[in-house]
């Protein structure tokens, strides 16, 4: 019975409110079958209630077929599948491919979308030419092109529906991450903080791609889009002006803060839910003050982007904890009250759970207790209090930082599973050197301004997957790996957790306990985000991209050694090569 009405309140969570929403997008984030969304459902779960595996049965998992991408570099996101149809999107030039999931030729590609970009695009890329997945809606797949443009194709053959440019790699804006599709607006950030492009998020129509609004992160309040009621309910935050007055001269026009991250939509609510990038430079002492809206969560009215509440993670950041990681939508009892919740695991250490309907603080706690940035979060305030001898600083090497500028987790998004009503967390346990020094910004050139060097955290180990009790922030269980756990996660109603590594293993363990209960070597390191469809045959799957690469994997991806200036020191994951090498893969399992 409790795990009736458990599952019950969470599909009460992402199904209210149909009136306004998509209606076919409501419908089909609740069919298990069916995998049309990038984080599962709107509330960016990746939660199936999926049986047929369970924790019994998982160690007979076995691969059923395969299918090469054809690309070299990371792989990051999910397949989606819609029907009997499978579509996989590729690291640069971000090549489509549907395949087809019935009968004996299962992975036939019923048509491919090879797009034609200059090359010269690569060249603007911060941290690898990947791209986080795909959206479906309408009967269209939408893509964005590392090149800024977004694309619908016809879901049945391939061809373009539209097109339109969202971003201008002339001066280093670029686009990474999925879209994601709220009511009949298509969401897309932009990429390019390492070369001051000021981030913005801008919502199209699905059916013509002609834009309805564009929201930057910092700038006046008219370009900001802040809602005449924004963060009524925690002025301490901040609210009119701050784009600009917290900046030094016209600094906001390259400020960053880029929205290369997940998004979530909470339709009874009508907010869409997402986090922005570090401001430019890396050298805080050329911009001094909080730098607002950068490393900030925002929710925006879907219909209009207009702002109703913001909270900044990391003001006047220092150190490249970018917040742009996914925002996860669930209710959860804290001090006995239930509260509709949005929870988010930052780069900087900390995780956060706010009241999503007004932005107020109810939980921040390190998810890695070796953070020693700062020694916590302020709840009256919100503000961090910070170590002062790890604040970074132009002419000085401040060093032994924890978390280093990969974060405690990065982009690879965590899962929750309403049943145990804990998250599961892939985490980075890496720490750093870091000396800002002094650039000029130039359009187009890397805008950076820092050196750093990394290194493992204490322990000698270099990431975990943990479970969090986003509640009470509290780890409840942690499974060390050699390496970053780069790749997303996956839970099921069965108890079971899938993640992936940098050697290229895909593991399945006790969800509630952490115990390991399978595990299997795909051909690349694992960068990608498991997910599981059942097929035509009425079968479970399991599939994940494989394909090192991303930040972590770029010293290998790049053919380096050693480290790397102003990007970050890769040579900590130089052993990598032991393990693994690039290629694009996806593997899908089965049981017997």
């Amino acid at each position: 019975m409790q795990r009736s009405v458990s599952i019950a309140c969470f599909v009460l969570v992402v199904t209210s409110a149909v009136a306004y929403a998509n209606p076919e997008l409501i419908r089909l984030q609740t069919d298990d079958k069916q995998w049309v969304m990038p984080g599962k459902d709107y509330s960016a779960s990746r939660f199936s209630t999926l049986t047929q595996i369970t924790k019994d049965n998982v160690k007979n998992l076995r691969p059923a077929w395969t299918f090469s991408t054809g690309t070299l570099r990371g792989h990051e996101g999910a397949p989606l599948v819609v029907g009997a149809t499978m579509y996989v999107h590729t690291s640069f030039p971000n090549n489509v491919y549907a395949l087809d999931l019935n009968g004996p030729d299962v992975g036939r590609i019923k048509w491919k979308y090879l797009p034609k970009q200059d090359p010269s695009v690569q060249a603007v890329a911060c941290c690898d030419n990947v791209n986080r997945g795909l959206s479906y809606a309408d009967g269209k797949i939408f893509l964005s092109q590392l090149d800024g443009h977004l694309v619908a194709l016809d879901a049945a053959t391939g061809r373009e529906a539209w097109k339109v440019e969202n971003a201008d790699p002339k001066v280093g804006a670029t686009m990474t991450s999925a879209p994601h599709v709220m009511k009949d607006k298509v969401i897309v950030g932009v990429s390019g903080g390492e070369f001051g492009v000021r981030g913005h998020v801008t919502a199209y129509d699905i059916k013509t791609g002609q834009q309805a609004w564009r929201a930057y992160s910092m700038g006046p309040d008219e370009e900001v889009l802040l809602a005449d009621d924004f963060n009524a309910a925690n002025p301490h935050f901040g609210r009119q002006n701050q784009g600009v007055a917290t900046w030094q001269g016209d600094q906001w026009k390259t400020g960053g803060g880029t929205t290369w991250g997940w998004y979530a939509f909470d339709p009874s609510l009508n907010l869409m839910y997402y986090g922005t990038g570090n401001p430019s430079t890396w050298n805080p002492t050329q911009r001094p003050g909080d730098n607002k809206w950068s490393m900030t969560i925002f929710a925006r009215d879907v219909d209009t982007g207009k702002a109703k509440w913001a909270y900044q993670m990391t003001p006047w950041d220092a150190w490249d904890y970018d917040g742009v990681n996914e925002m996860i939508l669930a209710d959860l009892t804290i001090k006995g009250k239930l509260v509709k919740a949005v929870v988010h695991f930052d780069r900087n250490g900390f995780a956060y759970t706010l009241d999503r309907t007004n932005g107020t603080l109810l939980v921040a706690e390190k998810f890695d207790p070796d953070v020693n940035w700062a020694t916590h979060i302020d709840k009256g305030t919100g503000r961090p209090v910070e170590v002062p001898a790890m604040r970074t600083q132009a002419g000085t090497n401040s060093q032994g930082i924890c978390p280093a500028a990969l974060g405690t987790k990065d982009q690879q998004p965590a899962a929750y599973s309403p049943r145990t009503k804990l998250f599961y967390v892939p985490t980075n346990h890496v720490c750093m050197d870091y000396e800002p020094f002094e650039v000029k910004y130039t359009a187009g050139q890397p805008y950076v301004g820092a050196t750093l060097r990394m290194f493992p955290g204490p322990g000698g180990h270099m990431g975990a997957f943990i479970a969090w009790d986003a509640a009470n922030g509290k780890i409840v269980w942690s499974n060390k790996e050699q390496f970053s756990a780069w790749s997303g996660a996956l839970v099921t109603v069965s108890d079971v957790a899938f993640y992936g590594t940098l050697e290229g293993y895909l593991k399945a363990v006790d969800a509630r306990t952490g115990k390991e209960l399978w595990k299997f070597k795909t051909p690349s390191g694992i960068i990608g985000n498991p997910m599981t469809y059942v097929g035509p045959d009425g079968k479970q799957y399991v599939a994940v991209l494989s394909g090192i690469g991303g930040w972590a994997g770029i010293g290998l991806a790049a053919g380096l050694e050693g480290d790397t200036e102003g990007l970050g020191a890769v040579g900590a994951y130089k052993k990598l090569a032991e393990y693994t090498n690039l290629g694009g893969v996806l593997t899908v399992f089965s049981l017997p």
